[in-house]
């Protein structure tokens, strides 16, 4: 069984109530990978979560402390999160680059894994920026450089395009998404999954580690409750954090 970072997957919604003459505001924090954290736990691999929130002091600074770490999944967070820590942006003081760390972890032998998402690959409004840091080098796609939203609120079914041992035996076809970000496949990558015309989910090699892309949500809400509970869900992940901890 692998060693997983979960990184991301959490947010602060603040909201406006508006009722006649007077308003208020409200504030909650909410977490959206708990299906993606379950199916990972009851196959048995060791899970580590970091919330969004939380990088600055709980991802690794070096290669070093990462390599505890077989697969690094990075799901809806940008890139400000791994380079902009609170005493780089706030006081100037020169800190590491996570993206880098992470970077240097798959040419060492890692893995890595992201994840579609408002804040992944390019992202909303291009904001996520992951394809203008040292990372975009190991992952198995190219980043576009504007907003790469793929919304499809009818719903799109994935289909298995490719053969390979973590598709090997799933349905044919997936429960449909509601979206996904827009990527273009690595020469050497391979498309194991498509939605509609866009790649779903690409694998590929990095110097001596693995890497991966799956380019939907694996949470609300792109991933509608029907993906989640569809049963080839679990037996997904496992087999792809299963192949990405093999390198």
């Amino acid at each position: 069984m692998a060693t997983v970072l979960v990184i991301g997957e959490s947010w602060f919604v603040h909201s406006i109530h508006q009722k006649g003459f007077d308003s208020f505001t409200s504030s909650e924090y909410e977490e959206g990978g708990t299906a993606f954290l379950e199916a990972l736990r009851s196959r048995g691999h060791d899970v580590t979560y970091v919330p969004s929130h939380t990088i600055p002091e709980r991802v690794p600074t070096d290669v070093a402390a990462m390599a505890a770490y077989d697969v690094v999944v990075i799901s809806d967070v940008g890139a400000n999160s791994f380079q902009l820590p609170p005493e780089t942006f706030g006081s100037s003081i020169p800190s590491p680059d996570r993206s880098e760390v992470v970077r240097a972890h798959v040419e060492r032998g890692g893995a890595v894994l992201m994840v579609g998402g408002y804040l992944t690959f390019s992202g909303i409004d291009a904001r996520a920026r992951w394809g203008r840091t040292p990372l975009a080098a190991a992952l198995p796609v190219h980043v576009l450089d504007r907003d790469d939203r793929v919304e499809t609120p009818a719903g799109v079914t994935p289909r298995v395009v490719g053969e390979h041992d973590v598709v090997a035996g799933l349905d044919a076809t997936w429960p449909a998404l509601l979206g996904l970000n827009e990527v273009v496949p690595k020469d050497d990558a391979v498309v194991l999954a498509s939605c509609g015309e866009h790649p779903l989910l690409v694998i590929g090699t990095y110097g001596a580690g693995r890497s991966a892309a799956f380019t939907s949500d694996i949470a609300p809400h792109w991933a509608p409750p029907e993906f989640l509970a569809w049963d080839g869900y679990a037996e997904l992940f496992d087999r792809l954090v299963t192949w990405l901890a093999a390198a």
